[in-house]
């Protein structure tokens, strides 16, 4: 028997997850939070938090990225191994929302990463934050691209 057929069901059925807030309010990261929370159970779809990017097949970002995190951010998707994506939660990530001319910001996060990697694939769950069942949502359909 492959194994490597194995390997590649088992990335679409339990995907590990890292977040990385790169700064911001901090309102996605609550409702992230909220999604790891029994009521919404994101586990129910294999999906887990883990502590260190090097484990990790999705990168989960909130935040528009400052420039004290930009480098940071760069190293730390680097840090993953491949096949890799990134869900951008909230406006701020996806596009920098109401950060968008301020002065130490470097950009929305796939600006950012296409820097050190022009193939890198996101998803984009715009929101204000957004609810928990659009986070989980966006989740999930980053599974079925993956």
């Amino acid at each position: 028997m492959h194994v490597a057929p194995i390997f590649g069901r088992a990335l679409r059925r339990s995907p590990w997850v890292f977040h990385v807030g790169t700064s911001g309010c901090n309102n996605c990261d609550i409702e992230i939070a909220d999604c790891l929370s029994p009521r919404f159970d994101v586990e129910r779809f294999g999906v887990r938090l883990v502590g260190s990017p090097r484990h990790a097949d999705v990168m989960l970002i909130s935040g528009p990225v400052s420039m004290a995190c930009r480098r940071p951010l760069q190293e730390t998707w680097l840090e993953m191994p491949r096949p890799r994506a990134a869900l951008l939660v909230g406006v701020c990530a996806c596009s920098m929302g109401a950060y968008r001319d301020a002065y130490s910001v470097a950009g929305p996060a796939d600006r950012v990463i296409r820097e050190v990697d022009p193939e890198a694939r996101f998803l984009y769950v715009p929101g204000c934050p957004p609810k928990p069942e659009t986070i989980i949502a966006g989740l999930v359909k980053l599974l079925e691209e993956i």
